[in-house]
Parts: C-alpha cells; structure tokens; sequence
C-alpha cells in the first residue's frame, strides 16, 4: 500500500476541503482518466483496491497512472480511553481529494475497456467520479 517514507511531522491537523481542484484538473499522462466530482479523504487501502480492479480489468494491456497519494496521517485513539491524554496514533494514510482532481489514467486501450475499467475502479472509491477522455476535453 502507498504510504510516505519520512514525514516531517507525524500528526496533521484535519482540515477543510473547501473549494475545486485547479492542479491535477487535467488529462498529462493517458487517453482516458477518472475524475473526482466531490471532495473526500481515499485511503490508501481504497486506492489499491481500485488499481487492482482496473489493472485485474484490463489484463496487462495499456498503462495505468495513479494521479493521488495518501501523505496525511490519520490519527485515532484507543477504544473506551478517556479524553485527555493527547492525540491519538496515526493509524493510516489519506489522500485529500477536492473536486475535479484526476484519480486515475489510462492508455493504449480501447475506449469501452477503459470506461468499463473504470467504472469498477469508481465501485471501490468513497466518492462520486467521472470518466474523461481526450475526445470529450
């Protein structure tokens, strides 16, 4: 699974995902991409789900890019532990997603494969997505 290898801080605050996503909006690398029409948090456990549905869909066929990574810790505290006492562990890594980010790309596959590739991916993912390809950009 995709997670940092050194962080300069261990715990991060929350924050707010206000607003669209202007960097990343666009297709760079494949034909077609899956796009994010609302914001969320996609744990790196949801992220290898989807590339694993998409890569296991297109058989070896084409090239896959993964445009999100989880750098934001997650911390949660203990079960039936008081208040107090500090902020919890991280226990895992988030991607922060705001509208209109690319997720996913895809090349050297047809059209159809790519859209029904990526619609199992979307299953997997904790938000509402988009198919996008260069035609319709």
């Amino acid at each position: 699974m995709l997670m940092p290898q050194k962080m300069k801080w261990r715990k991060h605050h929350r924050g707010r995902m206000r607003g669209k996503a202007y960097r990343g909006s666009k297709l760079a690398f494949g034909t077609y991409g899956l796009k994010a029409v609302e914001p969320a948090w996609i744990s790196s456990r949801q992220i290898e789900a989807a590339r694993i549905a998409i890569s296991r869909y297109i058989k070896r066929g084409g090239k896959l890019w993964i445009r999100i990574f989880p750098d934001k810790p997650v911390t949660i505290k203990p079960a039936e532990t008081r208040m107090g006492k500090g902020k919890g562990n991280p226990e895992f890594y988030v991607a922060v997603v705001k509208p209109g980010r690319m997720l996913f790309e895809l090349e050297g596959i047809s059209y159809d494969n790519a859209k029904e590739a990526m619609r199992l991916a979307s299953y997997k993912l904790p938000l509402k997505t988009k198919f996008v390809s260069t035609a319709e950009d």
